[in-house]
């Protein structure tokens, strides 16, 4: 999923950008999904920067909205955040209001269209991506409210091996972990798995390919890390699939809107709403009740509460 070059496969035709409106405020209206997703919470994570991580997590999100469900996005990449450039949606508050009690969850919803809403990170602020305790506390009680609203949320997690990264990764019931062709970014999700398996106790990660050239180079980069896992950890990894290198998702990034809204019989978005399905069809869905609830004490549990 990236802007340098085509596919190697034919492309179907592009359908026309299609201008949606993002609506405002935080309502969420209480209807089930029209095909059904079991309440999930599902952290897109890397390694590194640069492979797409928050393009995925988008347009994850919108594909389960686009489904029926109701899905919040959290941008927890807190210092670094960008979600809402790739929705193409103006928070007016943002994460860090939230922290600092200078408003309400209600108040930093942002709706972002198809049945999508967003809590925004706030980019450029080193103190969120470093919180106490207490500041972490705080914000899960406040999203903890939000359990009984939402069918799925999507938690774009900052790249890298940093405690707040780990940390939402860890306590979500599916990890998407984004790699792509190059031998760095195979590195460092090898780097990521070791962190998550010794630090953490996970024992299952979804690996998805992106920019991929073609679907033999994503099964290629899926088997390199496989064979270093299997080598050297006890984790099992499962294969999520893989997005294809289209320039529709600059195109897509520049207006403001998902690939899977603005182009959406593109290579990418077919490839990025087969995905959505896998993940809204999986076996391991957390059929507990209060399954939102229970990702953010896995998180306070992290911290020593």
């Amino acid at each position: 999923m990236n802007d340098a070059s085509n596919t190697q496969r034919p492309r179907p035709a592009e359908a026309e950008p299609v201008p949606v409106t993002p609506t405002g405020g935080s309502v969420i209206p209480l209807r089930s999904a029209v095909q059904p997703v079991s309440p999930t919470v599902i952290a897109v994570t890397s390694g590194k920067g640069g492979v797409g991580k928050t393009n995925v997590s988008v347009n994850l999100a919108v594909a389960l909205g686009l489904r029926g469900a109701r899905v919040l996005a959290i941008d927890a990449d807190l210092g670094l955040a960008n979600m809402d450039i790739v929705m193409g949606v103006a928070p007016v508050h943002t994460v860090a209001d939230l922290v600092k009690s200078d408003a309400s969850i209600d108040e930093v919803l942002i709706g972002a269209g198809d049945n999508v809403w967003l809590l925004p990170g706030a980019s450029g602020q080193y103190d969120l991506a470093q919180m106490t305790d207490d500041e972490r506390r705080g914000l899960f009680t406040s999203v903890d409210s939000l359990d009984e609203r939402f069918d799925a949320i999507v938690v774009d997690t900052g790249a890298g091996i940093g405690s707040n990264a780990i940390g939402f990764a860890a306590a979500a019931k599916d990890i998407v972990l984004v790699v792509t062709p190059e031998p760095t970014s195979v590195a460092d999700a090898y780097g990521m798995l070791k962190v998550l398996c010794t630090r953490c106790a996970v024992r299952r990660v979804r690996v998805l390919a992106n920019m991929v050239g073609s679907a033999a180079e994503g099964e290629q980069v899926y088997r390199r890390l496989l064979g270093l896992a299997e080598r050297f950890l006890a984790i099992g990894l499962d294969y999520l699939g893989a997005i294809p290198r289209d320039p529709a998702v600059a195109r897509s990034v520049m207006r403001g809107e998902p690939v899977v809204r603005a182009y959406p019989r593109c290579p990418a978005a077919l490839a990025l709403t087969e995905v959505a399905d896998t993940l809204a069809r999986a076996d391991r869905r957390d059929e507990r009740e209060g399954a939102m609830r229970l990702f953010w004490r896995r998180l306070l549990r992290q911290r020593g509460e």
